[in-house]
């Protein structure tokens, strides 16, 4: 059954959702069709999904664009709200592919204030200047063709109605 438009995020709460949740999972199909799931830390501009990583990841992206990304916050089931994305992946394979893309600058810096610090410490908001490298460290951009979102906060205003 699916997911009833009246507990989806409005356009702003999507924004919100997406640039202050730190990590995402991204599901990549890998060798023997084999799921592949990881959490990474992630930008968000041009209805765009952004990530700086490495491996398998990597690797299965150029092999298979298709991928699914989640974002999602809360544990508790009445609290739960994210955001599920559907569609494929550009690996950004060198400093060219990365100059050329339109919204790669912006995450740089929304990640560089994002994750300044590291691991949740204050820092000093900095650009990210990673850059291909290597055979497998990319940036990559994932575009959605689908999405579905859900804010459990809106199901006690259904149970009214």
């Amino acid at each position: 059954m699916p997911i009833s438009k009246a507990l989806s995020l409005t356009p702003e709460q999507l924004d919100e959702l997406m640039l202050s949740s730190w990590n995402m999972r991204i599901a990549t199909i890998g060798p023997g069709s084999r799921i592949n799931l990881t959490p990474l830390w992630f930008g968000w501009a041009g209805g765009s999904i952004y990530t700086y990583c490495r491996g398998q990841k990597v690797e299965n992206l150029r092999t298979n664009p298709v991928a699914t990304v989640l974002v999602d916050r809360n544990e508790r089931f009445p609290e739960l709200q994210g955001a599920m994305f559907q569609g494929a992946a550009t690996v950004l394979e060198d400093a060219a592919a990365e100059a050329a893309d339109p919204h790669l600058e912006e995450v740089r810096m929304q990640m560089g204030k994002k994750y300044a610090g590291g691991h949740g410490e204050p820092g000093e908001p900095r650009r990210n200047d990673a850059s291909a490298r290597g055979r497998n460290w990319r940036w990559v951009r994932f575009d959605p063709s689908r999405l579905v979102t859900w804010d459990n906060f809106k199901l006690a205003s259904l149970k009214r109605s």
